[in-house]
């Protein structure tokens, strides 16, 4: 779940940055406005070509719904810049950052050489740098996030005994592993749902500032995510 708020947040905050396809390939215009602030066709199609990356898909493989939804995640991060002050060039603990890219990494068979990984980076418009530099925005946003949310979060031995009994001690049984005891596992359990309580307001936030904002999109033109 933590993994999923990470990348989620990462998401949120593509675009911010150095451009990572050249300008003179995009015919740029406006495709959304969020209070004021103006997203641009080359903010959508970095969004796209690194929501692919991350999830190494083929740019070709993104669908219609799949670029509307990164609009949305653009839409987002606008909302929560708002809200929450992250720095423009955040120092990223170097471990975090490096497992991160690691992750990524091994997700491509050609990454193994470093001439192999440029080359893939540079596949889906992007260097080295313009990615450590979006993983550590990411980070960052991801603690204030996580410090915001997470103080009213009380997760309470009732709710965690029934994780334990529902979720975890069938999902042992299904594996054929012998069951942990309760005590053993109360503060993984406790974590695990503090994160899910944690991405349920993150949710429930973005709907609430969506819903006191001035959002508008124009009419978008069907086109692919590799499109020059």
């Amino acid at each position: 779940m933590m993994k999923k708020l990470f990348l989620f947040c990462w998401i949120l905050l593509l675009c911010m940055g150095s451009q990572s396809v050249p300008a003179c390939n995009i015919i740029d215009r406006i495709v959304a406005t969020v209070n004021g602030h103006i997203i641009l066709q080359s903010d959508w199609e970095e969004a796209v070509r690194y929501e692919a990356f991350v999830d190494g898909r083929p740019l070709d493989r993104m669908t219609a719904d799949d670029r509307k939804a990164a609009l949305d995640r653009l839409i987002d991060q606008e909302l929560l810049r708002e809200q929450v002050r992250a720095p423009e060039s955040p120092q990223a603990p170097a471990n975090e950052l490096n497992e991160r890219i690691d992750e990524i990494r091994k997700q491509y068979p050609r990454a193994e050489t470093e001439a192999g990984w440029a080359d893939t980076l540079g596949s889906y418009g992007l260097t080295l740098e313009e990615l450590k530099k979006r993983l550590a925005i990411q980070l960052e946003l991801t603690r204030l996030v996580d410090a915001r949310l997470r103080p009213g979060i009380d997760i309470d031995s009732k709710s965690v005994e029934s994780y334990y009994n529902r979720e975890l001690l069938p999902q042992l049984r299904q594996a054929g592993v012998k069951a942990v005891p309760l005590n053993e596992v109360t503060p993984k359990i406790k974590e695990l749902l503090t994160q899910e309580k944690v991405s349920e307001l993150l949710t429930a936030w973005l709907q609430n500032l969506r819903s006191g904002s001035e959002i508008h999109t124009e009419d978008l033109p069907s086109r692919g995510a590799n499109a020059q």
